[in-house]
C-alpha cells in the first residue's frame, strides 16, 4: 500500500476497523520520515568520536604525530584539521597541532568522515577452491582486502563475492559490507577463507567458529630457530598501550587483552630462518604475529612486528641476500593453509589445504640455496 488513495480503496472493500486504519497510517508516515533522512543523510558527514588516554610513559610528542600513529586510517593532514577546527580537546581544552602531548593526558576528538558507499560487485578473479549450495572456501591472494574499510572502499573479497554470487546475494546483509563473511584474514595474509551463502549458513558457521570447533593451520616463515622445536604460546593479547594500531602481549590471566593460545611445530629448520605450522585455538587479531613476535621469532616480512628490518647473518654478503629476500616478500610471510570444519546444512566433515603462494615458495627456494652453499 503506496498512497492514501489505496489506503481509501481498502477500507472500502474490507471494512477495516478504526485501530487497522490508524495503523496502517502510521506506517506509512514513518515510511515517508525514513525516506525523508535517508535522503539528508546523502550529504551529511558521520562523526567518529574516539577517546584515548596517554600512557604514563609516553615521551613527549606533537599531538598530530601522536594521533596519526594511535589512530586507525588517519592521516596528518586530517588530524590537523580536526585540531584546527577545535575537533581535538586534550583535558577538555583545544589546544593546536603543536602541542606535545604529556604523560595521562586525556584526548578527546571527533573525526569527520563520508557515509560509506553502497557495497556493489565488482569482476575480480577469485580462487574457489570449494563451493556448495551454503558456502565457498576461496583461497585469497595477499594484498587483497577482505571487506570494505575507510581507505579501501573497492577492490575487496567482498566485492568479488557479490559479482560471483549475482543474484544469490540478495539473500546476504550487505550493510555492515561483509556479506556472508564468516571470518577474515589480514590484508597480506594469504590462504584459505570461508564465506556463506545464505544467512542460515552464515549463523551456523559463525557458531561453529565461536565455540573453536573450527581447525586452522597456518604456515610462517620466521626469523631464526625456536627452542624448543615445538611448544605453545599462551599470553593475553590487547591493544598496545604505547601504539593502538599494534596489539601486545600482557601476562596470561591478567587484567590486560584476552586469552591467546597458539601451537607451534617447525616443519622446516633453515638455519637462520624456519618454516613453522601454527594452529590456532583462539582468534585474536594479529595473533599469530603478535605470538611469534613474543617467543622471538617474528614473521619475515612482517614490518609492524619487526621482522622486516635488516639483519646480519653470519656468513659473507648477507646483507645483500637479506635484502633481497625481502624484496621477494613484501608482506609478512604468512598463510592460512588449512581449514577443517562441518558442512553447515549436512553435518559432513569438510576439510581444505591450499599450497604455498608463489612469493613464499620462491623465498623458502632461495634460502634453502643458501644454507646448501654454506
Amino acid at each position: 500500500m503506496e498512497s492514501i488513495e489505496d489506503l481509501g480503496w481498502f477500507c472500502y472493500n474490507d471494512c477495516t476497523s478504526v485501530l487497522a486504519v490508524l495503523f496502517i497510517l502510521k506506517k506509512m508516515q514513518t515510511r515517508l520520515l525514513k525516506n525523508e533522512s535517508e535522503a539528508e543523510e546523502v550529504t551529511s558527514l558521520e562523526p567518529k568520536k574516539l577517546t584515548l588516554q596517554v600512557s604514563r610513559v609516553q615521551t613527549p610528542m606533537r599531538i598530530d604525530q601522536y594521533l596519526t600513529r594511535q589512530v586507525e586510517n588517519a592521516t596528518r593532514n586530517k588530524v590537523q584539521e580536526a585540531i584546527e577546527e577545535g575537533r581535538v580537546l586534550v583535558n577538555d581544552k583545544t589546544v593546536k597541532s603543536n602541542y606535545r602531548v604529556k604523560s595521562c593526558d586525556v584526548i578527546q576528538m571527533t573525526f569527520l568522515r563520508p557515509p560509506a558507499p553502497e557495497l556493489g560487485p565488482e569482476d575480480i578473479p577469485i580462487d574457489i577452491m570449494y563451493e556448495d549450495d551454503d558456502l565457498m572456501v576461496i583461497n585469497k591472494k595477499p594484498g587483497m582486502v577482505v571487506h570494505p574499510a575507510f581507505g579501501n572502499w573497492t577492490g575487496t573479497l567482498a566485492n568479488a563475492i557479490l559479482h560471483h554470487l549475482g543474484k544469490d546475494a540478495e539473500e546476504l546483509d550487505k550493510s555492515e559490507l561483509r556479506p556472508g563473511i564468516v571470518h577474515r584474514l589480514d590484508k597480506n595474509t594469504s590462504g584459505l577463507i570461508i564465506v556463506a551463502k545464505n544467512p542460515v549458513a552464515l549463523h551456523r558457521l559463525a557458531r561453529q567458529f565461536a565455540d573453536r570447533k573450527v581447525i586452522k593451520i597456518y604456515k610462517a616463515m620466521v626469523w631464526g630457530v625456536p627452542n624448543p622445536l615445538s611448544g605453545t604460546i599462551t599470553t593475553n593479547i590487547g591493544r598496545s598501550k604505547k601504539d593502538r594500531k599494534v596489539m601486545a602481549n600482557f601476562p596470561y590471566e591478567g587484567k590486560d587483552g584476552k586469552t591467546a593460545i597458539t601451537d607451534y611445530s617447525i616443519t622446516e629448520n633453515l638455519h637462520w630462518f624456519s618454516l613453522l605450522s601454527l594452529t590456532l585455538h583462539t582468534g585474536r587479531t594479529h595473533q599469530i604475529r603478535a605470538h611469534l613476535q613474543h617467543l622471538g621469532h617474528q614473521i619475515l616480512g612482517d614490518e609492524t612486528y619487526g621482522g622486516a628490518s635488516l639483519r646480519t647473518l653470519p656468513f659473507s654478503k648477507s646483507e645483500g641476500f637479506v635484502r633481497n629476500l625481502l624484496e621477494l616478500l613484501p608482506r609478512q610471510a604468512l598463510h592460512a593453509e588449512t581449514l577443517s570444519f562441518q558442512q553447515p546444512t549436512s553435518r559432513e566433515p569438510l576439510s581444505f589445504t591450499a599450497p604455498l603462494p608463489e612469493d613464499m615458495q620462491l623465498a623458502l627456494e632461495k634460502i634453502r640455496g643458501m644454507v646448501s652453499s654454506v
